[in-house]
């Protein structure tokens, strides 16, 4: 079968379409539950990642790019849909989340078919001889692990920055590395330049998890589209209390001990620029990133996407 090729946009498009066509297409028992989400898919960063990755030099797409680009979304949006259940939200991307709307057993269940569902749109075309290196079901399982460890880890205030950082490296950059991984594969690079693609990937999900735990300290709800300031009150530790807490010691037992309020730990959180800490460290890695690109010699329009990508998550970051 010849591996035909699209331009961007029309392979974006078509990743769309097929990204729908996936949550929707379900028995009607799963559909009725989860076709609204086809509407909450958001920026769509790892598949333009898969597809811009894939690019040949004229800046063309192979078709098979946008089977996985589809596929990483869809197994994306059912790791959201779990989070939304283990984090009781209400809203997500400023639409109602789907254990809200129909229960958390529901939302369970559902999360598992639109995840196989991921699966075998990836079994379509992983199982050729040429994509044999791509494992699949091991991105899977870091990310499970990840989630877990960050579970585990619930109220663990006593948790140390590099041990933070190894479990958003399961938890978030692994479907960003996954999403360079199997782009720079259908791309035909060789196993070098592919290894430096997963290190990209997987710097780009670090950075965008640190956003992430940024905007719980300085942004309001309707900005963020997601509930904040609640990560200290669910237990979740994140990088900007991490540094906190490591600068003041003394805060750690009065948490344990559940004396530290809300407003507490937003002071000291400011007081000891636990945000400005983890601008830093994404800094770190925006460094790292942009010295893989020039390594591998991205240019071109793949160039500008991956670069696009790189400076959402940083750029979100600096405000």
């Amino acid at each position: 079968m010849i591996n035909s090729r699209l331009d961007f946009e029309t392979a974006f498009k078509q990743v769309e379409k097929e990204t729908s066509k996936i949550i929707t297409s379900g028995p009607s028992l799963i559909s009725g539950y989860v076709s609204y989400l086809s509407e909450t898919t958001g920026k769509m960063m790892r598949a333009k990642a898969v597809l811009a990755c894939s690019m040949d030099s004229e800046g063309n797409v192979p078709i098979d790019a946008v089977k996985f680009a589809s596929a990483v979304e869809v197994l994306h949006l059912a790791t959201l849909v779990h989070d939304d259940i283990m984090d009781d939200a209400d809203t997500r991307r400023g639409q109602i989340t789907l254990q809200k709307k129909a229960g958390k057993r529901i939302a369970v269940i559902c999360g598992d078919f639109l995840l196989a569902s991921a699966i075998r749109e990836i079994s379509e075309v992983a199982g050729e001889e040429r994509y044999g290196q791509f494992d699949f079901s091991k991105y899977v399982q870091s990310i499970a692990l990840g989630e877990l460890r960050q579970n585990l880890n619930n109220r663990n205030f006593r948790l140390k920055a590099f041990r933070y950082l190894s479990i958003i490296d399961g938890k978030t950059a692994a479907l960003f590395e996954a999403s360079y991984h199997v782009g720079a594969l259908v791309a035909n690079a060789d196993r070098k330049t592919q290894k430096l693609y997963r290190k990209l990937g997987r710097y780009t999900g670090i950075i965008f998890q640190l956003t992430d735990d940024c905007i719980d300290y300085e942004n309001s709800e309707e900005s963020a589209l997601k509930p904040v300031q609640s990560d200290f009150e669910n237990g979740v530790v994140t990088l900007p209390l991490i540094h906190t807490f490591e600068k003041q010691p003394e805060l750690i037992e009065k948490a344990e001990k559940n004396l530290l309020t809300k407003e507490e730990v937003f002071k000291a959180v400011e007081k000891n620029q636990g945000v400005l800490y983890t601008h830093k460290t994404a800094e770190n890695y925006y460094k790292k990133a942009l010295a893989i690109m020039d390594e591998i010699g991205i240019s071109g329009e793949s160039k500008a996407i991956l670069q696009g990508l790189l400076n959402k998550a940083y750029v979100g970051l600096k405000g």
